[in-house]
């Protein structure tokens, strides 16, 4: 915490909001994105509950090499985004919050792991798992958004 300026809520702070207004059919590239990504997310078995549980009984390097490539990826995009001032596609500046750190992004941080190694499956390929069908992850996508929402609920009066 700063001297007079509370920064708990720092990080749900967006300054990357786009101030264009769009026609709704201007998002279908989103859905066709979406879809792909999908289907590499299928052909690669990175949803597959299998490989995730031999990620974390360390039976195989699949997951840790896909995780490792984001991590690799995210890095240089960040800094080359940083180091030459890159616009969004419409012109827009792209601003990145600096983040503080504080003890609950680890509690989170092991909750979120036991819950993806309980599930097997992780926020980002929840979709396409249903979408292969299974839909038993259902239930996981609603104690997802459930899990969300009470934290949302209770953040103001959790520790920091």
């Amino acid at each position: 915490m700063t001297k007079g300026k509370d920064t708990r809520h720092q990080d749900s702070i967006c300054t990357n909001e786009s101030q264009l207004q769009h026609k709704w059919y201007d998002n279908l590239k989103y859905l066709l994105v979406g879809i792909l990504f999908g289907i590499v997310f299928v052909k690669a078995e990175i949803i597959s509950w299998f490989r995730i549980q031999e990620m974390f009984r360390l039976q195989s390097f699949h997951m840790y090499g896909v995780i490792g490539s984001a991590v690799v990826t995210g890095v240089i995009s960040v800094w080359l985004i940083k180091r030459f001032n890159i616009k969004t596609i419409y012109g827009e500046r792209i601003s990145i919050a600096p983040k503080t750190f504080n003890k609950g992004q680890i509690y989170g941080g092991l909750i979120f792991g036991f819950g993806w190694a309980i599930t097997g499956a992780c926020p980002g390929p929840l979709f396409a798992q249903i979408g292969t069908g299974a839909f038993a992850v259902i239930i996981t996508l609603l104690s997802a958004v459930l899990g969300t929402w009470v934290y949302g609920y209770f953040r103001d009066k959790l520790p920091h």
